[in-house]
């Protein structure tokens, strides 16, 4: 077992540890709030790991940073255990009907930039711990029940820019330093304000401590009332003309090989909320086809018959969620290719978004690949050909003939859709990001899949469309193999955990008998699998440069250019492995090393 394998094993342990920790303490916090029935049903005690929870929010590394919980009608009170969360940066409560006090243990929140507990019932003082959060740059705790003073250890937040604590029961002095942050708001209290004219109880944003300060504010808002009332008049009658007019917004769409289409948003149906909640059966759990990271998917029956999967989304509280939201539905609506998954409508409520596509019967390719039940047919190999095809082509189109491009990022066959022809269909568009050409590509988050995520992308965070490349060429070993991208049954035969590894281990031992999946009972075409794990390992190179395009992936499969590539890369990858080996005989053996075993040996019992 080499070193790596093992540092590989460690940081598992880590992290399993650490995922362990953050779950526990959200899952004391989730029955401390008191919850309803219908609410956080997916934060579950079995599964320990957090970051796939509706409303948590991670990073690369399966640190929780970020908790949204607003306006969702809790009733409880605030656990201490959420001390543990030293990775937490914003905390959302606010809007609800929370009791108690705020816990000390909040102090230990070492990383926390926003907390909000605005507009709940929350009584006590104000924990003289929050002095700790070094980071802290929003604090706000209006409207509440809290009482005592305001502790002086909040003059000690070197990062504070942001102080609001109006409509409360505090009393006494206001620290000094308070006043220099950039807003703050102390009214609604018995706190002495107002005796130091420079101070006043509530910052403004212009001009602060000037005594003109209020005269020349009803000045401007009056001037700005009058200039938005003009303004929404014109655009009210804008509207009223273009209405009458039977006006459609427009949008282009080139289409690669076909003639130009014409799509209005007006096209989209725009679905009441007590529609769906019908169609789905009040979203049943029993209708749910699916959960991802935007949310659950459930399988609904429209009232004219219709079928349709109703994608429900649970981040709308979250930053961005809107954004998100209103993204995918423009992004969608506009890339138009018979391998790409339509949307025909959407839903919006001040608490709940939603997107409606049409019901794919014979579901995703991973369910046939490893999920079908007993009696149902099993892909074939022509089958499995065409959704490769149609894979790289709705790919291909997103890459290249889309302005500007758009990037899956979670490319695998979870994600491809199978219609009633069997005809692969790319869905899943809630991890897709939108790249202007002229613009870069540095994402600010990790999104995917784990054994599906190119190496470039974990490392750096940024992606491209060779990042998909990669992806899809993880899922062509699916489709070969039947296999998942990561399996730790393989521990017990070999080392390879990755199907990656394990595919490149066969293919140099000349082994594709054993690569294919067996559900297929040798009815295939070993040249043409051949073809497809050459394409597969081309597409999975470490370096995104040597992928090729999707374009290019769709001639190879097509019959065009493929022999070239892959002598090409063999030449390479002998080298590689020889580079390797070596490295490897100089480590272990190398007269400067040190072989210790007792040194990477794992920790005892605990």
């Amino acid at each position: 077992m080499d070193l790596i394998f093992l540092l590989l094993i460690l940081a598992c342990f880590h992290s399993i540890a650490l995922c362990d920790l953050q779950g526990n303490a959200l899952f004391a916090l989730k029955n401390s709030l008191n919850p309803s029935g219908s609410q956080l049903t997916d934060w579950n005690a079995n599964q320990v790991n957090p970051c796939t929870w509706s409303r948590v929010y991670c990073d690369p590394n399966n640190n929780v940073i970020s908790v949204s919980l607003a306006l969702m009608g809790f009733n409880g009170s605030l656990t201490p255990k959420v001390g543990v969360l030293r990775t937490l940066a914003t905390l959302s409560l606010q809007g609800n009907s929370i009791t108690g006090q705020i816990p000390e243990e909040f102090g230990n929140l070492t990383s926390l930039v926003r907390l909000d507990l605005e507009n709940n019932r929350l009584t006590g003082e104000i924990p003289s711990s929050l002095g700790n959060l070094k980071k802290l740059q929003f604090l706000t705790l209006s409207q509440n029940n809290l009482s005592g003073t305001i502790p002086e250890s909040l003059e000690g937040l070197p990062s504070l820019i942001n102080v609001l604590l109006d409509s409360n029961n505090l009393s006494g002095e206001i620290p000094e330093r308070l006043f220099q942050v950039a807003k703050y708001n102390f009214t609604g209290n018995k706190l002495n304000c107002g005796i130091n004219p420079n101070h006043p109880c509530a910052s403004d944003s212009t001009d602060r401590g000037s005594s003109r300060k209020p005269k020349i504010g009803i000045i401007v808002g009056i001037i700005g009332g009058l200039v938005v009332l003009v303004f929404l008049g014109g655009l009210l009658f804008f509207l009223f003309k273009v209405r009458h007019k039977g006006y459609k917004r427009e949008v282009f769409v080139d289409v690669a090989g076909e003639v130009d289409r014409r799509i209005a948003f007006g096209q989209l149906k725009r679905f009441a909320w007590r529609e769906l909640q019908l169609a789905t059966d009040n979203f049943c759990e029993k209708n749910v086809l699916g959960q991802g990271g935007f949310g659950k998917v459930y399988k609904g029956v429209l009232a004219d018959n219709t079928k349709v999967a109703v994608k429900r989304l649970t981040d709308y509280e979250s930053p961005g969620g809107d954004t998100a939201f209103q993204r995918e539905v423009e992004m969608i609506s506009v890339a138009v290719h018979r391998n790409l998954l339509r949307l025909i409508g959407f839903c919006t409520t001040p608490t709940e978004r939603l997107l409606v596509y049409p019901f794919m019967q014979n579901l995703s390719v991973a369910y046939r690949l490893r999920e079908f039940k007993p009696g149902e047919s099993v892909l074939d190999w022509p089958t499995r050909k065409r959704v490769a095809l149609g894979t790289a082509r709705g790919l291909e189109y997103l890459h290249e003939h889309c302005n500007p491009k758009i990037i899956h990022r979670d490319v695998k066959a979870a994600n491809v859709l199978l219609d009633e022809d069997f005809e692969a269909v790319v869905g899943d568009f809630g991890l897709a990001k939108l790249v202007d050409v002229r613009k870069t590509n540095v994402t600010t988050q990790v999104r995917g899949t784990m054994g599906h995520i190119a190496p470039e992308y974990l490392s750096t965070g940024k992606s491209s469309e060779r990042t998909d490349v990669f992806g899809y060429g993880i899922m062509l070993l699916e489709i070969v193999t039947g296999q998942r991208a990561i399996d730790f049954s393989r521990l017990e035969e070999e080392d390879d955990v990755l199907l990656l590894d394990h595919v490149k281990k066969l293919e140099r031992e000349k082994r594709l008998d054993a690569i294919v999946d067996r559900n297929l009972n040798k009815s295939y075409n070993i040249q043409e699998v051949e073809m497809m794990m050459q394409v597969a390992l081309l597409c999975t190179q470490a370096s995104p440069d040597e992928r090729p395009a999707m374009s290019e992936v769709v001639r190879m499969l097509e019959g065009e250019g493929l022999a070239e590539r892959w002598e090409e890369w063999q030449n390479v990858e002998v080298t590689r492995r020889q580079e390797y080996e070596s490295l490897q005989r100089r480590f272990y053996w190398g007269e400067d090393s040190v072989h210790n075993q007792d040194a990477i040996e794992l920790s005892g019992g605990r």
